[in-house]
């Protein structure tokens, strides 16, 4: 059985996955044992290595203080990884429970709870969370918190749609009929069902969760100097982008192919779980 599985998995028809897989799986290794693999302190400054280009010293090249960009940007991966996941739980949390409600019960609760979804969606998410995060003091907790709540409508209404469709099956109507509550009904029985389409908006919210923290720590905003992170390191970069291009260039690939593994996975995840988009 895994031999078949790893066979489907690594066949053509599934190579976007197993690229998506490779990437996710790289980037979190490196993230999870990043005080393993980084060969300097990522905050250590070194004025004798100033700006220092690629070398066998310095893999990625140092900083404008000296420091070794390569431990920065694995310890950088370590942020943006969990901004991505604790942004995306906050949201998933959200987005399920009133999608749940909405769904389920219907009518003014439905009404209510959907026309404040609508009201959410018509504020573009990124200048709400500049308009935020502005009265806040800039730290890791107020991004992870700020994104989480300004990122669940989606979710809301792909769980409402579900549940709309589900709680009018005859799983659910039999279960009612023997007995069942409603919170065992919704947490057994409709939830369960509703969680594919869940499943890959979770995987590509992590990829906006990510672009997020990078443009806010970019503009100042987000994490803070000296914490590492492919934002702030690319904010340095920009100032030297003519005498010292590998600090923009590799937090910015980096930040590129994490964005798009998430997106590879997310996508072939919807692919697979969705009997329309299967290909023959």
């Amino acid at each position: 059985m895994l031999y078949r599985f790893l066979k489907k998995v690594f066949s053509s028809r599934y190579i976007l996955l197993s690229l998506g897989l490779f990437i996710v799986g790289t980037m979190s290794l490196a993230a999870i044992f990043a005080p393993l693999i980084a060969p300097y302190d990522p905050t250590q400054i070194n004025v004798d290595a100033i700006l220092q280009p690629p070398s066998a010293a310095y893999i990625l090249g140092t900083d404008n203080l000296g420091r070794d960009v390569f431990s920065r940007m694995i310890y950088g991966a370590r942020i943006s990884l969990w901004v991505g996941f604790v942004a995306v739980g906050i949201s998933l949390s959200i987005g399920i429970l009133l999608g749940l409600i909405a769904g389920y019960f219907g009518r003014f609760i439905d009404e209510v709870i959907m026309r404040f979804v609508d009201v959410m969606l018509c504020f573009p998410s990124f200048f709400l969370i500049l308009a935020v995060i502005a009265f806040l003091e800039p730290s890791l907790t107020n991004i992870m918190i700020v994104i989480g709540l300004t990122s669940w409508m989606g979710v809301a209404r792909l769980v409402r749609a579900e549940t709309l469709t589900l709680r009018e099956r005859e799983f659910v109507h039999a279960a009612r009929l023997s007995g069942a509550g409603t919170f065992r009904l919704l947490l057994v029985h409709i939830l369960p069902n509703a969680m594919p389409p869940v499943l890959v908006a979770a995987t590509l919210g992590i990829a906006a969760a990510i672009l997020t923290e990078s443009a806010l720590s970019f503009l100042g905003l987000g994490v803070q100097p000296p914490i590492p992170s492919w934002g702030n390191i690319l904010m340095e970069g920009k100032d030297v982008m003519g005498i010292a291009y590998w600090l923009s260039i590799f937090p910015g690939l980096s930040i590129l192919i994490t964005v798009l593994g998430y997106n590879l996975l997310g996508e072939s995840i919807r692919d697979l779980l969705d009997p329309r988009l299967k290909q023959n």
